[in-house]
C-alpha cells in the first residue's frame, strides 16, 4: 500500500468530529512494521496527518512529540482520537492518540503557529557536510535482515557504519527518500523518513540485538517547498548513552543544504 494512500485515510478520521473519531478505524499491511508494530515514522506520520485537519493552513508546524506507549500491529482495526489542547490568536497545542483493542498504542503532541511581527532574526549557523547523493550506493532490501517497511524506504548512507558492525563510531547520516514518490513531500513525509534511520547506538553493537525509541522530538524550522522525488539529508550524532539509554541528536537537509527541521530521541537499548 503506498504510503500517500495511509496518509488519506488518517486525513479522513482526522476530519471527522471528535465524538466520531473513535468509531472510524483503518489498518495498514504488515509490509509497514518494524519488527511486529508499525514503523515508527508510520503511526507518528498518521497522527499528524490526521491532527492537521483540525488546524487552519495558516499555521505551520513548529514541533511535534512522539511517546510510543505500546505495539501498533498491522492487519488489525486501529483509531485515532484528535483533541485541541488549546488554541491562540498565534498557536495552536494538539494532541493526538493511536488506539488498538483498547489500549493507547502512540501518544503525539503537536504545536502549530502563524507568522507573527518581530524584530529579532537569527540565521541558521549549521551546515551540512554530506556530499552529493549518489544512488548507487543505496542500500538494497533484504527480506529477513531488515524490517519490512525498509522495502518502501531509500536510504544512502555516508557517514557512520551499518547496524551490529561494532563500530567504533556513533554517529550516523545520508540520504533518504520515498521509492514510490508521493504526489507533494510535505511534513507527513519527513516525520516517516526521519525515523527510518536506525538509532545511531546500534552500529556500535557486536551482534544483532534489539532497540527502541521511547520518545522522539522533531522541530520544523519552516514549512518545506520541495520537489515530490527530492532525496533528503540526514545526520545525527549521539550525546549521551549510559545505563542502556542513549540520547541522539540531529539535522534533516533539503537537497540543496537547506535546513528543514532538527530531531532529537531518547532510544533502550537491549545489547
Amino acid at each position: 500500500m503506498h504510503f500517500d494512500q495511509l496518509l488519506q485515510q488518517a486525513a479522513l478520521i482526522g476530519q471527522l468530529p471528535p465524538s466520531e473519531q473513535t468509531y472510524a478505524t483503518m489498518q495498514f499491511p504488515a509490509n509497514w512494521c518494524q519488527g511486529r508494530t508499525a514503523f515508527g515514522g508510520l503511526s507518528a506520520s498518521l497522527l499528524y496527518q490526521a491532527m492537521r485537519q483540525q488546524i487552519e493552513p495558516s499555521r505551520r508546524l513548529l514541533s511535534i512529540s512522539t511517546n510510543f506507549v505500546g505495539p501498533l500491529l498491522a492487519d488489525a482495526d486501529f483509531s485515532l482520537s484528535v483533541e485541541i489542547l488549546r488554541e491562540g490568536k498565534s498557536s495552536t497545542q494538539v494532541l493526538a492518540k493511536a488506539l488498538q483493542n483498547g489500549q493507547v498504542s502512540v501518544v503525539v503532541q503537536a504545536c502549530f503557529a502563524k507568522p507573527r511581527d518581530s524584530a529579532i532574526k537569527v540565521p541558521v549557523t549549521k551546515t551540512m557536510s554530506l556530499k552529493p547523493v549518489n544512488e548507487r550506493y543505496t542500500l538494497p532490501f533484504q527480506s529477513g535482515a531488515m524490517p519490512e517497511f525498509f522495502q518502501h524506504v531509500a536510504l544512502c548512507p555516508q557517514q557512520g557504519a551499518m547496524p551490529f558492525t561494532a563500530a567504533q563510531t556513533s554517529h550516523l547520516g545520508g540520504w533518504m527518500k520515498l521509492k514510490q514518490s508521493p504526489a507533494e513531500l510535505s511534513e507527513a513525509h519527513i516525520i516517516a523518513l526521519t525515523d527510518a534511520w536506525p538509532p545511531t547506538l546500534l552500529q556500535m553493537f557486536n551482534q544483532p540485538a534489539p532497540a527502541s525509541s521511547m520518545s522522539w522530538y522533531l522541530e520544523f524550522v519552516k514549512t518545506p517547498q520541495l520537489a515530490a522525488d527530492e532525496w533528503l539529508g540526514f545526520e545525527a550524532v549521539t550525546h549521551h548513552c549510559k545505563d542502556g539509554y542513549g540520547l541522539e541528536d540531529g539535522c534533516i537537509w533539503s537537497q540543496s543544504g537547506e535546513l528543514l527541521a532538527l530531531t532529537r530521541q531518547t532510544v533502550a537499548l537491549f545489547d
